[in-house]
């Protein structure tokens, strides 16, 4: 359980802690992730809370070994990741596709809304495509009140039918990033 927040904190947005109950409910114990400002709220209950191991990554690649060896050790676990490092997976998702392990993603988008670092473009107009080329399935979710209903449907996919699955997390549930230049 999520502890009292700091006085003068501020509260997460509500489909954050959705994603966080959500990975509860369906007994995730492992959550692997490079660290990402969209996954901030689900990181931070998993360190704080015993029954999740939280694994931070050098690069995402890694995660997609990660979560296939918590299944072979009979654990369930999830990958944290930006866009952006869904391109570094490419070679490991054939580990999921031979081994015909069960794998949830879920993905914070970067590269449409508002984005001012043109070097997440690329990637975020091919996350989607590149994650069904490569066997998995990709659902999405843009508005804050769809994001426990489809982690959920993801992860009955994942756990209860043996899929490999991603929930797009849309870049307007994170908002405007804004870039500071030195002048």
């Amino acid at each position: 359980m999520s502890q009292p927040r700091r006085p003068g904190a501020a509260a997460p947005p509500s489909w954050q802690e959705d994603v966080f109950t959500a990975l509860k409910k369906h007994g995730i114990q492992q959550i692997a992730y490079v660290p990402d400002t969209g996954h901030s709220y689900a990181i931070q209950e998993a360190r704080r809370d015993p029954a999740i191991r939280d694994v931070v990554l050098t690069t995402e690649e890694e995660g997609v070994a990660v979560v296939s060896g918590a299944w072979l050790g009979g654990q369930r676990a999830v990958l944290l990741m930006q866009s952006s490092g869904v391109g570094n997976c490419v070679n490991m998702f054939s580990l999921l596709q031979m081994g015909q392990f069960p794998f949830l993603a879920l993905v914070t988008m970067r590269g449409e809304y508002a984005e001012f670092n043109p070097w997440q473009n690329p990637m975020g107009r091919n996350t989607g495509r590149t994650l069904e080329l490569m066997g998995i399935t990709v659902l999405r979710a843009d508005a804050p009140e769809d994001v426990g209903e489809t982690v959920e449907a993801a992860l009955e996919s994942a756990f209860g039918a043996g899929e490999r699955v991603a929930v797009l997390l849309g870049q307007k549930l994170i908002g405007r990033k804004k870039w500071e230049r030195n002048r």
